[in-house]
Order: structure tokens, then sequence, then C-alpha cells
């Protein structure tokens, strides 16, 4: 009962102006870090990990800042699960189209790491193709059921759950559809090797490689940039990446992950910190987050 009273609270929200929707999430944010203890330590400990030069006042600035921008993601994604597709497409600044456009029908690999605007890039690529991507599971049925649906709103996407595997994955990207990857969360160690990441052992998924191997997929990085106020978003298209697998699973999750490096350091409060990056540690190395 107080899932659906959340979720109308949502819908509501949605009906705001995105300015005030803006607002809210700024204020949502605030309180969150004040009450977030647990995550809150999580964001410290992983930009301690990532950047161990940085000043402990400028770190506590930065998770206060990613808070905000969290916030802002939880709530003006009530405009992507229930706005129209011309007021979404509105809030978009698109560039790089030009290497979207010829993959967008395609087997092709949509390299999507987790950004608080993640999700508002999915919605303009639904509204323009159909793919395939994952999700996963909720505790509750009823979440996992409105999650899976309002992703899926636009077209015909078509979403497995991480539980399925990747055999309809690799399904759908040889019926032509882009696949919608987001490499880049601690999977445990099973199909992946330890991969620095900001210069520490990171659990990281070699799948990229191998799934582009198996489908002759080109990879295409997409990166969606959250702006200041309501100004809205900018969606990234980069150019396919050459030369990509090289045939060494390792050298190529390396680069991705430079890549991911390189796109955090342009915008580091916009990178998913609550995340446990590094809860999979190499054998013998002792935990890095509290129990």
């Amino acid at each position: 009962m107080m899932v659906r009273l959340g979720v109308f609270i949502l819908w509501l929200i949605h009906l705001l102006p995105f300015r005030v929707i803006v607002a809210l999430g700024n204020g949502l944010g605030v309180i969150l870090h004040a009450v977030g203890k647990e995550r809150r330590e999580v964001a410290h400990t992983n930009l301690k990990l990532c950047f161990p030069q940085m000043a402990e006042a400028e770190r506590d600035k930065l998770v206060r800042a990613h808070f905000r921008m969290f916030a802002r993601g939880l709530l003006e994604r009530t405009v992507l699960w229930w706005g129209s597709a011309q007021r979404i497409r509105k809030l978009i600044r698109v560039e790089g189209v030009e290497h979207f456009e010829p993959i967008k029908h395609k087997s092709s690999i949509l390299l999507t790491p987790h950004f608080v605007g993640m999700d508002v890039g999915g919605q303009w690529i639904a509204q323009e193709t159909d793919t395939v991507c994952m999700y996963a599971k909720q505790k509750n049925v009823y979440l996992t059921k409105l999650l899976k649906d309002k992703r899926a709103r636009f077209r015909n996407q078509k979403l497995y759950s991480r539980q399925e595997g990747l055999r309809p994955i690799l399904k759908g990207m040889k019926e032509g559809h882009p696949f919608i990857y987001p490499p880049d969360q601690d999977q445990g160690i099973k199909d992946g090797a330890f991969i620095p990441f900001f210069g520490v052992p990171a659990a990281t998924m070699t799948s990229l490689p191998r799934i582009a191997k198996m489908t002759g997929a080109v990879v295409v990085p997409s990166i969606t940039r959250t702006l200041p106020g309501g100004q809205g978003y900018v969606l990234t298209f980069y150019p396919a990446w050459e030369n990509y697998p090289s045939g060494d699973d390792v050298a190529d999750a390396r680069r991705m992950n430079e890549f991911i490096e390189q796109r955090i350091l342009e915008m580091p409060e916009q990178y998913f910190w609550l995340h446990k990056r590094f809860k999979t540690r190499p054998e013998g190395e002792p935990p890095l987050y509290p129990d």
C-alpha cells in the first residue's frame, strides 16, 4: 500500500513545471544526505579510494552535490515515466547524433555508464529505435513491473532480467536491435576480472568485448549530462570505438574503465557514487565498506 501511495505522489510531481521538480529534487537531496548515513559513508569511501589527494572538505562538498543530483534524478524520472514524448524531447539536447544514426537499427552496443541522467538518454533513444536491455528485479513485484513498463513505454523495447542471462540479449541484437549496456557496477568476478578503476582493483565485467565479438557489434558510448536548474540535459554520442574488441578481454575492459574515468572527471558529482563499486575484493584483501 505504501509503495502505491509513493507512486501516486510521484505521478502528481510529474504534473509540476520542470524547474519546480528540479527544486524539489535539490531539497530532497539535502534530506537524503542528512538521513542516509550508510549511503553517505559508501560515497565517502568511494571518493577516498578514487581521489585520495582530495581534501576532506572538498570530498564532503562533492558528496552533498551528488546527493542533490541523485535525488533530482529520482524526481525528474517522473517526467520520463508519465510525461509526453514531446515534453521529454524538449528537455534534451543531443550531440554527436551522427554517431548514433548509422547504428540505431543494427546490432550495436550503446555503452551507457551509471550517471544520474542515464535513464533520460535511454528514453530519448527509445523514441528513436527499438532496443534490448537488462533490468534488475526489485523486491516488490508491483515496483518491478512499474519500472519495466515505464522503461518500455515507447516503441518496442525488449527488457530482460539479469537472471535470464545474455541469450535473449544476443537474440535481440541479431535481429538488429541496439543493446543499451550499463557495464560499471560490481557484479562479482565470475564473468570478469579485477581491472583498475582510478587505480583501485574493481570487479569489472569483461562481457563488452565478448558480446561485441559474438555479434560483430560496434560500441558507441552514450553519456547524458544533467544541466543546472531547469535547463534539462545533454545526451552525447561518441564515435564508435575502433579496433574493438582487440582480442584481449582484460585490455578491452581497461579501455572501457578509462573511458568512464574520463567522463567522471568532467562531471564527478553526477556519477553514481552510492553504489559499492569495490565490494568484491581480491583474495585476501579486507572489505572496504562497513558491514
